[in-house]
């Protein structure tokens, strides 16, 4: 994609998402969540104890961040697990973290 190509004025409702998933990204306890399920999918018990909070807090950040469509997850049984939702948010991550590291 050329930035150029862009209709800044047609195309307002796309920027504007982008502006609403960069705010979902925009909180460091869920950029925390996204980095441990990064690689492999976890359960809320995993994810709060990597990232030593309270299940009920990382269960308000995971409905977020699956309303965002930045996660997905699968039940098995009684427990859910959560991934990223596609190779697009793990690019997007890496990316960042590579930024930020440069």
């Amino acid at each position: 994609m050329k930035f150029s190509e862009i209709n800044l004025e047609k195309d307002e409702k796309p920027i504007n998402n982008m502006s609403i998933f960069f705010k979902y990204l925009s909180d460091s306890t869920r950029m925390k969540i996204l980095l441990c399920i990064g690689d492999d999918e976890l359960c809320v018990n995993d994810i709060a104890a990597k990232i030593n909070m309270t299940k009920s807090a990382v269960s308000h950040q995971l409905a977020l961040l699956r309303q965002g469509r930045l996660i997905k997850n699968r039940k098995e049984g009684k427990e859910v697990f959560y991934s990223l939702d596609d190779e697009h948010v793990k690019i997007l991550i890496d990316s960042a973290w590579e930024h930020v590291n440069e």
